[in-house]
């Protein structure tokens, strides 16, 4: 996919002003923000996308929007602490204004050709958060799709997100979850290891079916190695891959693998697009 740079647009580089309607604790490190824009319009993204965060006088950071672009009147972010502004974030109070860029990048095609399929999302910790816009997005449209899979695994049961969702899910008829834990502990009593030991078993249309993937680097390769065992065509499946973004408009660079860009050309890709280029894997 050849890149498509947005960097003539002066209103790119202009955060716009955000207002933090609330926060909370989903683990130790994950906080969950709703978000409304200012100027009441809606933040216009779609699953997959992400905004550039700023706080003046800190830092910006490129975040995935974690919500559905049904819900109009506000979006939602989910933060992990690991540095100065992400802990910043952490400590804003409810009303604190912040500044948004976006949305950015490319989006899983749920609304478009996967309409019909079945759809099979494969989600490692926090690579639930950009997922988990596309799951709602689908379930909002049940009829639309096929059957719906939903892997999702934790290191541990202090990291799983979206606790009361997860519930939800698992309750619906019509949606198959599968979880998994990488190592045992007391309270848990479902599967052990890591999340490509719940592929095995599944039932894949093969002509039917999208994989949408997103987890941390080391998960793809060997979940590309099980799609393939069960044949899985390279165009039937998706990855997120928010590799070292920076500026989000492709004009720093920080994010270039062999002439992608993952904020521009990503950072939703079709397998098809980067097999031949490792390491942006």
């Amino acid at each position: 996919m050849a890149c498509q740079h947005a960097a003539h647009d002066p209103s790119i580089y202009r955060p716009e002003p955000a207002t933090l309607l609330d926060s909370e604790a989903l683990t130790a490190l994950e906080r969950r923000f709703r978000v409304q824009l200012d100027c009441g319009r809606p933040l216009g993204h779609q699953p997959g996308q992400f905004v550039q965060v700023s706080l003046p006088g800190i830092g910006e950071a490129p975040i995935s929007v974690s919500s559905t672009p049904d819900v109009q009147d506000h979006f939602e972010l989910v933060v992990r602490k690991v540095g100065r502004l992400t802990a910043a974030l952490h400590a804003l109070p409810a009303t604190s204004k912040l500044g948004i860029r976006g949305p950015f990048g490319t989006h899983f095609p749920v609304a478009g050709e996967l309409a019909g399929k079945d759809h099979l999302f494969i989600c490692g910790g926090i690579g639930l958060v950009p997922v988990r816009s596309a799951i709602q997005h689908a379930l909002n449209r049940r009829a639309d799709y096929r059957n719906v899979t939903i892997l999702y695994g934790a290191k541990s049961l202090g990291e799983r997100l979206f606790l009361d969702e997860l519930a939800a899910w698992r309750a619906r008829g019509d949606v198959t979850l599968l979880e998994t834990l990488d190592r045992g502990e007391e309270g848990w009593t479902g599967n052990v290891g890591v999340i490509t030991t719940l592929l095995p078993g599944l039932q894949l249309d093969l002509a039917q079916t999208a994989a949408i993937v997103c987890g941390p680097p080391v998960m793809y390769r060997f979940v590309l190695i099980e799609l393939a065992k069960f044949g899985l065509p390279d165009d039937s499946i998706y990855l997120s891959l928010e590799r070292r973004m920076k500026c989000g408009v492709g004009k720093c660079g920080h994010c270039q693998i062999n002439g992608f860009y993952t904020c521009l050309d990503g950072p939703v890709f079709n397998y098809s697009q980067i097999k031949l280029t490792p390491e942006a894997i």
